[in-house]
């Protein structure tokens, strides 16, 4: 096969013409920073705090309700052996890639590490305190792993490091119980924890005193090994532990020390040269691995040209018998004291370039360093990841947890060498990476919480700066570059976003404090940017981690502030989700909403609008919505009163202002009102009630003409006049069994469809007298059959037959009026009279029912004068 030309064997394909397949990445982790879009895919979590059921909505904010019955967890298991063995190994520093230098064995620290593996068998609780770089994390190490079998659940490492008691204790539940998406309460907490049986190692303790003894309470069955610096606090005086002081070697280990790391016996004049350092570091460990670096990038300047050529330009040293002397480079002077003293700049002028641009990161997220798989993306080589393994063999990192920092004294030394001239425009290069890093749905929350450290001194950095975004230039050009000039107009956004991404991740990955201090950095970075929905997002979810907490003032301020913005915003989800959050507040606190922001009192049955596809709904099992607070009456407040009509008076309304309740307010004056509303309302079904039963058993009349009428009325409206073609007899007949002259028919039967209901139009005002062409036939009995007189159709006359009581006709009434004071009725009032036979098309009007005047009506509604009484032209 040709290397040059290759045939499509070559390429991967039997020929089928289709182009090569991409080159796999090194690593698994490199498909993770593939710059291709991101998926439109929201990571939603739901898990079990205390009593609550949380669901994790990076979009409209965390929903939390009181946890279901079914949705609660058994009581957690404890790993197994092997399974605390993977762990373990899992939550240890990573191996830097490509060839390392072997460890350097630990000198002069038997007799401590004896001495605390003595104390920890016995069941006693030590404390190792030796100042940063003096070795405490390697004899950490291995007295931990003397003590593998000592306890029932083994050796816990855990890091104290910016971790404070409550940090601890879930930290140690966590690695001892396999309890996936949930997060004890307190009291559950404390249970779990009281029945542990280990050996706790925990490096980088911050806390000392009362705090400390809170841990050793929490778990009275666990020795714990602690690991501090002498500015720590010390422990109480009633805590039971132990003392042990580590110091520097004398100057004896310091040169053999020296020896190892550089791999080779020291000349006289470097022997010399490293007593004097050993008086200047006091013997520390580190500060020799740091010299032991800068005696072989000294070998490698005093080594000849044809050693070069002999062994390799990638050779990193030469082997240890080449000579040294000999060569151009023979007069290269060692280190002076001052820079053995501060090897960081003259240690970092030597290293490649993705090593430089690595600590420049380092130095700009505050001493982090990112992880081996992040530096590829953050630095732009695709080989960065090899420049952790540099770091690490010049002593210029050192492990703290399961990750790198830099060492003690080199952030110090690199900043004066000018690492942190361009510090804004990293923390800005690697908030954008971790934003696009942190939301990526294939990336868990369990390694966006091993970069927590990273993303929060990233956020610690932009969001002092942060300002609101000039929109002019940066539109025009877009996202600027992480190096160019203009990088920090976009630095606002950049913040707010990370914290956005990262705050639910945390969340989600059960690491709460790194999720606070990320909600605090967005709330201070969207403030100062004037970005007031993501403002109001990161008071929700301060306020819903506070209840959680079993902070409820807090919680209560937070949600409030959360729904006042979003109010102003008109964000309903987002709303209805503060006020459900709320109302457990107010729950747990016993006590009624305030609700001091307006259009929170509508929430009860408040709709809520369908989830997005992008969105997460509603808990299975929401919290049902609050009832408006109950607030207490006011004492300026004005009653309106109804009072019965008096003789002599007309009914009033009467205002009165009430006098100050002592101590009726609140829920109890509420209460009262809603009595006599009480009251009230069954005083008026009595009165209806009444009302109804006297009208069905008037009714007793057998010869009530009113029902009587026919269904089909034989008097009709006439075409040219629009009255009703009635013949009406002369007034003064008294046998004629009319009761006067209509004013006023109905022009039709109405919505009921019916004839003489209440409901029939009235015609108008001046067409209410009969009209002049004769449309009926008098009848012997009284009766007029009247037929349409212009109509296509023609119906046979039906007559009414007449009543076996003697009409009369009518008369004014004499009863006196309700009122006393006319002895005629008003037109607004009724009179009832005896039954009588009509031919009108409506009927009489029932003997019992009040009747009104059919004439007032119609001229009530035409504007016409009817006579109040009296007037013979008025049906009554």
């Amino acid at each position: 096969m040709d290397p040059i030309t290759r045939g499509p064997e070559g390429m991967g394909h039997d020929g089928d013409g289709h182009a090569p397949r991409q080159r796999p990445p090194r690593e698994s982790l490199a498909s993770d920073f593939g710059q291709h879009a991101p998926a439109a895919q929201v990571r939603t979590v739901r898990l079990v705090t205390g009593d609550f059921l949380l669901t994790v909505n990076p979009v409209d904010g965390s929903e939390i309700e009181a946890c279901p019955p079914g949705e609660r967890p058994n009581r957690p298991r404890k790993y197994t052996a092997a399974e605390r063995e993977e762990i373990e190994r899992a939550a240890r520093p990573p191996v830097p890639p490509g060839p390392t230098r072997p460890p350097l064995a630990l000198l002069e620290r038997q007799d401590e590490r004896e001495q605390l593996v003595r104390l920890l068998a016995r069941g006693r609780s030590v404390r190792l305190t030796g100042p940063a770089g003096s070795g405490r994390t390697s004899l950490l190490d291995l007295v931990a792993d003397d003590c593998g079998d000592l306890a029932p659940d083994g050796v816990v490492r855990l890091s104290g490091f910016r971790r404070t008691v409550g940090d601890l204790l879930y930290d140690l539940f966590s690695a001892v119980h396999d309890a996936p998406l949930h997060r004890p309460g307190r009291d559950e907490l404390l249970d779990c924890v009281r029945e542990i049986g280990a050996v706790v190692v925990v490096d980088d303790v911050e806390f000392g005193g009362a705090a400390l003894d809170e841990l050793f309470e929490a778990a009275p069955e666990c020795a714990f090994l602690l690991g501090a610096t002498p500015d720590v606090p010390a422990p109480s005086a009633e805590a039971a532990v132990e003392e042990v002081v580590l110091g520097g070697l004398d100057r004896a280990a310091g040169v053999e020390l020296l020896e190892r790391a550089v791999g080779r016996v020291l000349t006289e004049e470097e022997s010399n040269w490293a007593g004097d350092l050993w008086f200047e570091s006091e013997g520390l460990p580190l500060r020799f691995v740091q010299a032991g670096a800068l005696l072989r990038r000294h070998d490698e300047l005093r080594a000849a040209t044809n050693a070069v050529d002999e062994f390799g330009v990638f050779e990193d040293a030469p082997p240890a018998d080449t000579p040294v002397d000999g060569g151009d480079g023979d007069d290269v002077p060692l280190p002076s004291l001052g820079e053995a003293a501060a090897p960081a700049p003259l240690l970092a002028a030597r290293l490649s370039a993705s090593a430089r641009a690595t600590l420049r990161f380092a130095v700009a997220l505050g001493g982090e360093v990112p992880h081996q798989a992040h530096l590829p993306a953050l630095v732009g080589d695709t080989h960065a990841d090899a420049a952790l393994g540099e770091l690490v063999g010049c002593g210029l990192v050192s492990p703290v947890g399961s990750r790198y920092r830099l060492a003690v004294g080199v952030p110090a030394q690199l900043e004066g060498a000018g690492y942190a001239d361009d510090i804004q425009e990293q923390a800005f290069a690697a908030a954008r990476h971790y934003t696009w890093w942190a939301g990526h749905p294939s990336v868990t929350p369990e390694r966006v919480v091993a970069e927590a450290d990273a993303v929060l001194a990233a956020l610690s950095v932009l969001v002092p700066v942060a300002s609101p975004r000039p929109s002019a230039s940066f539109e025009k050009t877009g996202s600027p570059s992480a190096g160019s000039p203009s990088a920090g107009e976009d630095e606002p956004s950049v913040a707010v976003r990370l914290a956005r991404t990262a705050a639910p991740a945390f969340a989600a990955g059960l690491h709460w404090s790194a999720w606070e201090r990320a909600l605090r950095s967005g709330t201070e970075a969207s403030r100062l940017a004037g970005e007031v929905a993501e403002q109001a997002y990161f008071h929700h979810e301060l306020g819903v981690l506070a209840l959680c907490e079993g902070r409820l003032d807090r919680a209560r301020a937070e949600l409030e502030a959360s729904i006042g913005l979003r109010g102003a915003l008109a964000d309903k989800r987002g709303t209805v989700a503060g006020r459900r959050a709320l109302a457990l507040v107010a729950d747990r606190s016993g006590t009624s909403l305030g609700l001091p922001l307006p259009g929170l009192a509508a929430t009860a049955g408040e709709e809520v609008p369908d989830a997005r596809t992008e969105e997460s709904a509603s808990p299975a099992h929401g919290v049902p919505a609050p009832f408006p607070a109950l607030q207490p009456p006011r004492d300026d407040a004005s009653l309106v009163t109804f009072r019965s009509p008096s003789p002599g008076g007309s009914s009033s309304y009467a205002s009165a202002a009430p006098a100050a309740a002592k101590g009726g307010t609140g829920v109890k004056g509420v209460a009262r009102r809603n009595l006599v509303a009480v009251g009230a309302g069954a005083l008026l079904a009595a009165v209806l009630g009444t009302v109804v039963t006297l009208g069905a058993t008037s009714h007793n009349d057998a010869n009530d003409p009113s029902g009587k009428v026919d269904v089909n009325p034989s008097a009709s409206q006439g075409v040219d006049d629009g009255g009703l073609g009635a013949a009406t007899p002369a007034r003064g007949d008294a046998n004629n069994g009319d009761t006067g002259t209509a004013t006023s028919r109905p022009t039709g039967p109405g919505p009921d469809g019916t004839y003489g209901t209440t409901d029939d139009p009235a015609p108008p005002a001046g067409r209410a007298r009969p009209s002049d062409d004769p449309t009926g036939t008098r009848k012997p009995g009284g009766g007029a059959s009247a037929s349409p007189s212009r109509s296509a159709t023609t119906r046979t006359p039906t007559s009414p037959k007449p009543s076996s009581s003697p009409s009369k006709t009518p008369k004014p009434s004499t009863s006196p009026s309700p009122t006393g004071t006319s002895p005629s009725p008003s037109p607004s009032q009724s009179s009832t009279t005896s039954p009588s036979t009509s031919d009108s098309a409506s009927g009489p009007a029932s003997a019992s029912a009040p009747a009104t005047s059919s004439s007032s009506v119609g001229a009530s509604e035409s504007g016409a004068a009817v006579s109040p009484s009296g007037s013979g032209d008025t049906v009554v």
